[in-house]
């Protein structure tokens, strides 16, 4: 019994010290990429992956461009969309979760996230679609390495640069010439409004651009677009 007591122990360690590793190799990135623009991130390789299964020699649509370089209407668009109290808060819209929670409840089904930026950048970065509790703690915890070590306008340059937004399709530039064959700087007020409608569901919206949905999330966007205050 004490040899079982002893290996459960060293089992334990072991996991826990598996645990702290695992949070230090996160921890170095995040810290990384204060300073230098990641050059692919989780989301990419799995979306990559999915895309080479039907067509090996594929690549991703994505091209880096610094946050002056993005059009201040898409930066206001997104802001108004995905998460209008982004800089006030600290990574976390406990509102917006608990309005989220009583949603799903009501309609019996996972319908909202709650999720701000600052938390789907972490989900993007480094974990997978795939919905678990494991999964949101540790969303949770790289939330808190980005908003301590990185400030607003780095969170959302980055964001803005490596979420997805179609099939293959990464970042503002990428989505701005796919889909009005511009350059993020040139994007106007309808056209930003439209392509942060589309980033709760980008590869669906990328095969029904002009579903009616799309078109009234677009006009409710443009309209809390001048109150969207900016990092």
């Amino acid at each position: 019994m004490q040899s079982l007591g002893l290996g459960l122990r060293w089992t334990l360690l072991g996991v826990i010290g598996l645990f702290l590793a695992w949070q230090l190799w996160l921890l170095g990135w995040v810290m990384f990429w204060a300073w230098f623009n990641p050059g692919t991130t989780r989301f990419m390789e799995i979306r990559l992956a999915e895309l080479r299964v039907k067509t090996p020699d594929v690549q991703l649509k994505h091209q880096w461009v610094p946050y002056e370089r993005i059009s201040v209407h898409l930066k206001r668009a997104i802001i108004a969309s995905e998460d209008a109290k982004f800089v006030d808060h600290e990574g976390f819209d406990w509102e917006g979760i608990q309005k989220a929670i009583e949603k799903n409840q009501k309609k019996g089904r996972f319908v909202a996230g709650g999720s701000t930026i600052s938390q789907q950048l972490a989900k993007n970065l480094f974990l997978t679609p795939t919905k678990s509790m494991f999964r949101k703690a540790e969303e949770a915890i790289i939330t808190l390495m980005l908003e301590t070590l990185w400030s607003k306008q780095r969170i959302f340059e980055v964001y803005l640069n490596v979420i997805e937004w179609g099939s293959g399709v990464f970042g503002a530039e990428a989505a701005a010439r796919h889909y009005y064959n511009a350059s993020a700087a040139q994007l106007g007020p309808e056209q930003a409004a439209k392509l942060a409608g589309m980033v709760p569901n980008p590869r669906f919206y990328d095969r029904n651009r002009n579903t009616p949905g799309l078109a009234r999330k677009t006009a409710i966007i443009l309209g809390r677009m001048p109150s969207a205050e900016l990092p």
